[in-house]
């Protein structure tokens, strides 16, 4: 490999998941795992839209492989801990 290049795929500390039991990859947790979470927040904090967005594909993919578990434990897991906006409608 050549100078300075990294490898493509996950690293020892990216958090990532590992399918089909979505867990973290490095810590074990489920994913998104608290330390995932916070950089999720971090990465997308001026488009949380897009966040959303790409944990609800998670959801929806992890809703394959993990069918024996309850939909609302999903959601919340991947998705209920999003910080609410504030704003009114």
């Amino acid at each position: 490999m050549t100078p300075g290049v990294r490898a493509s795929g996950p690293g020892p500390d990216d958090h990532a998941p590992v399918t089909p039991d979505w867990n973290c990859g490095s810590c074990g947790d489920e994913w998104p795992c608290a330390t995932k979470r916070g950089r999720l927040l971090e990465e997308y904090q001026v488009d949380r839209a897009a966040l959303s967005i790409y944990l609800g594909s998670c959801l929806a993919a992890a809703t394959q492989d993990l069918r024996s578990a309850p939909v609302l434990s999903l959601q919340a897991r991947f998705i209920g801990w999003l910080p609410r906006s504030g704003r009114t409608f």
